[in-house]
């Protein structure tokens, strides 16, 4: 190969996405495969998401995976990107990593994001509503407080097994993120939707505005991207069409599907064909030095010290295959 190796670690991003056909349950199980698959590759961490009522993704409870995950896994840090804050009680989260982190000590990390259910549905059903997103800083700071023993929102309230630990703390980045995380010395977990100028402007402003804390002692940023490998070009932008084309319908129909075979995608039309070329736009795919040229473009616009990869088709073994060429890219004294 050509390119360079890659200088910083890579990670994954599961969301436990349902195939058409399959039920949920296997779903989740194969998230576990997946995950001693990858620290079998070297990947760094291994991170699970929060949905709630949608038919493509079955993960919804991503401490009580991360637990599955770190129980069948030896060396890999496993975490969450991220738990949904405004859906718990801080404490509850407190609680919940502390747990983890007191059964698999160094081993966990605490991602932490804003958004509560997507349909007015689930947000009743959580007991949630959208102005709870507003108050995103203020339980973040009170989750921590369960840690350092500091909160003041509940005197003579501890999180136990959580005060006195300290699990890595990482903030999922919207379009306060970045400064909340900055304020409070974590680290920024972001991805290039809006362009790579404008996360880059982003992140700088994060690192010149960062506070360093008991929980990061200097900046550190992960930059998520869905990224697919393969034999050609074309191959590798097939890889990445099954989840494109959910994100499509959900956007037409409001429904996030099972992903679907590339051979089963309808051929899409007006705002259709609009949509998929938005979702596609700026998601990294092709040959190995394709990938690693732009892998490495991506972390010198960025500044990125760590990449986090989400993608997922419908095919498992050519996932699987795309992450593995993927891990050949780095090199090995960075990747674990």
């Amino acid at each position: 190969m050509s390119t360079s190796p890659l200088r910083v670690p890579l990670s994954v991003l599961d969301r436990s996405s349902t195939r058409v056909g399959q039920e949920p349950a296997a779903a989740v199980r194969d998230t576990v495969r997946f995950a001693r698959q990858a620290e079998a590759l070297g990947y760094h961490r291994f991170w699970v998401s929060e949905h709630h009522s949608v038919p493509g993704v079955a993960g919804s409870a991503p401490t009580v995976l991360a637990a599955a995950i770190a129980a069948r896994t030896s060396r890999i840090r496993v975490g969450t990107g991220g738990v949904m804050l405004p859906n718990h009680q801080p404490i509850v989260v407190a609680e919940q990593f502390g747990t983890l982190e007191s059964l698999y000590p160094g081993r966990i990390d605490m991602g932490l994001g804003r958004s509560v259910g997507f349909t007015g549905g689930v947000r009743a059903a959580l007991g949630r509503g959208k102005e709870d997103a507003t108050r995103f800083g203020d339980q973040v700071r009170e989750l921590l407080g369960y840690f350092t023993g500091e909160q003041d929102a509940h005197p003579g309230v501890h999180g136990i097994p959580a005060e006195g630990l300290r699990v890595p703390a990482f903030v999922l980045a919207t379009s306060s993120g970045a400064d909340l995380a900055a304020e409070l010395g974590l680290a920024l977990v972001i991805a290039p939707l809006g362009g790579i100028g404008k996360v880059a402007e982003r992140i700088a402003r994060y690192r010149e505005r960062f506070r360093p804390s008991t929980w990061w002692p200097r900046p550190y940023v992960v930059v998520s991207s869905a990224v697919a490998v393969a034999d050609t070009r074309e191959r590798a932008r097939d890889l990445l069409l099954p989840e494109a084309w959910s994100l499509v319908h959900s956007r037409t129909q409001g429904v996030f599907p099972p992903l679907r075979a590339v051979e089963d995608i309808p051929r899409p039309a007006g705002r259709e064909q609009q949509y998929l070329e938005e979702a596609l736009r700026g998601q990294i795919h092709g040959t190995a030095d394709d990938v690693a040229g732009q892998l490495a473009a991506l972390v010198d616009r960025t500044g990125a010290d760590e990449l986090l990869i989400t993608m997922s088709t419908y095919d498992r073994a050519e996932m699987l295959d795309s992450y593995t060429r993927l891990a050949e890219l780095a090199r090995p004294d960075v990747l674990r």
